[in-house]
C-alpha cells in the first residue's frame, strides 16, 4: 500500500537535502515531484494541483528554525496537509437508536458482503455491541448464502426472505426482527452491479427513504484508482451517504482513491479493510495514514491492534510460568495465535517506522506460522508441557507427522529454548538475579 507513493515522495524531499534555505527555486522543483508522484498514485489532477499550491504557499511563508533543515521541514508540512486532504480526524460510526441501522451501499466486487461481517464483529467484539446482518442483495446467485456464512464465521445472526425480491419489505421486517431478539445495530448488506445504473440507484435510493438509517456507507476497492473516485461522486449525489470505506488496502493499489475521495466527495474514509479475514478492518486515521505514507510507520495502531489481543489475566499466569521456568509449546502455540489475530503480517510490519521500506520487495507469507503450528500440532500433549522429553526419536517421529523435516524440528526447539531463556530474563525474579550478578562482578 502506498509503496510507490512513499518512494516518489522520499526522492522528492532530496532535492532540499543539503539546502541551507527553503527558496522559491527549491520548493517549486520539489513540488513538481510531489505533484508527479501523487499523479503516478492516480490521486485526482485538481487535488493534486490543489495540494502542492496550498503546500508551496505555506512552505515560503515558514522560516527555517536552525535546529530544522529545509528538507526536515518539508515532510512535516506535506505530512499536515496529507493528513488533512485525507480529512484531519478520525469520524466515528454513528450509533444512535435500537437498533441503529447501517446501509451499505457500492458496486458488485466491492467486498460490501465481507466487510459487512467484518463491522459486525469489530462492533461484537470492541464495542460489545449485538449486530444482526440483513440480506438484501436479492440479484447476485449465493449473495444471500455468502453473508449466512460470513454470519456464521462471526457468530452473529442473519435475516433474510428466500424467493422475496422487494428489500424494502426485507429490510424493514429484518428490522422488526432485530428489535424483537435485542440486537441494537443492523447492518444492511445490498446488491451492487458491474456498473452505475438507473435501475439500481433508484432502489437503493427508494430502501434509503424508506428505512431511514443512522448511517449509509459507500464502500469502494481502493484497487479501482480514480474510477473509485467518480463511482463514490456518483453514488452521492443520489444517495448522500455519510462516509466511505476503502477495501482491499492491502493490495496493489497505487492508493489514489485514499488521498482524493475525500477531497471529490466531501465525506470522511471512516473504515479501511486490509485482508481477507474478518479482523482485517480498522477505523480510518488521516494522521497515520500520512505518517506510513510518509514512511514513518504507525506505531499507534500497532500498539492498538496488540492491546485489542491483550488479556491481562492470561498474561498474569504465563508471568507466573515463565518465573518458574514452566513455559511451554502450549503457551508458545497460543501467542502465535494471537499474532496471527492481529492481521496481515507485512501490514502489522509495515507499521514499525523504517521497516516498511525494508520489506517493499520482501513477500511475507500470511502461512509463515504454518510449519511451526505442524510441529507444535504433532506432539503429543505430554511432549507440549514437557519440552525437556524431547529426545531424537521423538523429534523423528514429530517431523514425520508434521510433514517437515528434522532439521526443522531442531530449529524450532532450539529457537523455542532461546525465547524461553530471554523471557525468564525479564521477569521480576530473572531482573533480579541478573541484577545481583551484576553487583557481585563489580565487587570482584
Amino acid at each position: 500500500m502506498f509503496e510507490n507513493l512513499s518512494d516518489r515522495l522520499e526522492r522528492s524531499f532530496k532535492i532540499l537535502k543539503g539546502e541551507g534555505k527553503i527558496t522559491e527555486i527549491n520548493v517549486a522543483e520539489t513540488l513538481k515531484d510531489v505533484r508527479r508522484a501523487l499523479l503516478d498514485a492516480d490521486v485526482n489532477f485538481k487535488v493534486a494541483k490543489t495540494f502542492t499550491d496550498t503546500v508551496k504557499q505555506k512552505a515560503l511563508g515558514m522560516n527555517v528554525l536552525t535546529a530544522i533543515k529545509p528538507g526536515q521541514l518539508m515532510v512535516k508540512i506535506v505530512h499536515d496537509e496529507l493528513a488533512e486532504l485525507m480529512g484531519g480526524e478520525a469520524v466515528p460510526l454513528k450509533i444512535e437508536g435500537r437498533p441503529s441501522v447501517i446501509l451499505m451501499s457500492g458496486l458488485q466486487g466491492s467486498g460490501k458482503t465481507t466487510f459487512s461481517g467484518k463491522l459486525a464483529n469489530m462492533l461484537k467484539t470492541k464495542q460489545h455491541k449485538k449486530p444482526m446482518l440483513v440480506a438484501c442483495d436479492v440479484y447476485r446467485p449465493a449473495a444471500i448464502e455468502q453473508l449466512k456464512v460470513v454470519g456464521q464465521t462471526v457468530d452473529v445472526p442473519v435475516y433474510s426472505e428466500d424467493g422475496n425480491k422487494n428489500v424494502v419489505e426485507i429490510a424493514t421486517r429484518g428490522i422488526q426482527e432485530a428489535k424483537a431478539k435485542g440486537c441494537d445495530v443492523v447492518i444492511i448488506d445490498t446488491a451492487g452491479r458491474l456498473a452505475v445504473d438507473e435501475e439500481m440507484m433508484t432502489e437503493i435510493a427508494t430502501l434509503k427513504e424508506a428505512i431511514q438509517p443512522q448511517e449509509t456507507l459507500f464502500v469502494v476497492d481502493s484497487m479501482t484508482g480514480q474510477d473509485a473516485v467518480n463511482t463514490a461522486k456518483e453514488f452521492n449525489d443520489r444517495l448522500d451517504f455519510d462516509g466511505v470505506v476503502l477495501t482491499k488496502l492491502d493490495g496493489d493499489t497505487r492508493g489514489g482513491a485514499a488521498l482524493s475521495i475525500r477531497t471529490v466527495v466531501t465525506k470522511p474514509i471512516k473504515f479501511i479493510g486490509t485482508g481477507e479475514k474478518m479482523e482485517a478492518i480498522d477505523v480510518f486515521h488521516p494522521s497515520r495514514m500520512a505518517d506510513r505514507i510518509l514512511g514513518m510507520g504507525d506505531v499507534v495502531s500497532l500498539v492498538e491492534r496488540a492491546q485489542e489481543q491483550y488479556d491481562e489475566e492470561e498474561a498474569r499466569r504465563l508471568q507466573k510460568k515463565i518465573a518458574k521456568n514452566k513455559f511451554d509449546f502450549n503457551d508458545f502455540y497460543g501467542q502465535i495465535q494471537q499474532i496471527k489475530k492481529m492481521g496481515n503480517l507485512k501490514d502489522l510490519a509495515s507499521m514499525i517506522p523504517g521497516v516498511g521500506k525494508q520489506l517493499k520487495d520482501v513477500d511475507i507469507d500470511d502461512n509463515a506460522f504454518k510449519n511451526i503450528e505442524a510441529i507444535i500440532q504433532s506432539m503429543t500433549p505430554k511432549e507440549r508441557t514437557n519440552p525437556e522429553i524431547l529426545n531424537q526419536s521423538r523429534r523423528m517421529r514429530i517431523a514425520k507427522g508434521s510433514g517437515t523435516n528434522i532439521q526443522e524440528v531442531n530449529r524450532l526447539i532450539k529457537q523455542f529454548d532461546q525465547t524461553r531463556k530471554m523471557m525468564r530474563m525479564v521477569t521480576g525474579s530473572g531482573m533480579r538475579n541478573m541484577m545481583g550478578a551484576m553487583k557481585n562482578m563489580k565487587g570482584r
